[in-house]
């Protein structure tokens, strides 16, 4: 199970203990926020992709939305999100747990611009019913991403 491995990796770096499991599913922004307490746009939802054959994850903000525009000027490519069986075999994780955090070898990590603006964000953890808090600076730790993107829309507030 993918929280295993996201647990061991915690275990680690010495942070499995914040580990946040629950009753209910948290497999999308809504189902996270409302079992978490928060707003949505604080989920860190990890999107998958394939890009040449492959796997990246873009991790962004609960109310970002992928621009394909924006995607293909960085990418060089058109958006392909990867499907359930994909992510499961290409990034480890199933869909409504895919995370940053454990994932498979060569799968990089992209941080979306949209994460930004929070002091701490909530990504899950490998499974459809887990989270963690992080700050941004914790993010960009533990996931060891590539690099910070701008590759999302519809989350800038006016």
């Amino acid at each position: 199970m993918a929280i295993e491995k996201v647990r061991e990796y915690f275990k680690s770096l010495g942070i499995d203990n914040r580990i946040l499991e629950f009753d209910v599913s948290s497999a999308t922004v809504e189902l996270a926020a409302e079992a978490l307490g928060c707003e949505g746009k604080r989920i860190a939802k990890s999107l998958s992709f394939n890009i040449n054959g492959e796997a990246i994850l873009v991790v962004c903000a609960g109310d970002g939305r992928v621009d394909n525009a924006k995607y293909k000027a960085t990418f060089g490519v058109k958006a392909k999100m990867l499907t359930p069986d994909e992510a499961v075999e290409l990034i480890g994780h199933a869909v409504g747990g895919v995370c940053p955090f454990a994932v498979n070898e060569g799968v990089k990590v992209y941080l979306d611009e949209s994460l930004k603006r929070f002091e701490t964000v909530f990504p899950a953890c490998g499974s459809s019913n887990s989270a963690i808090e992080m700050t941004i600076s914790e993010l960009e730790k533990y996931s060891v991403y590539t690099e910070w993107v701008d590759v999302c829309k519809s989350w800038q507030e006016n």
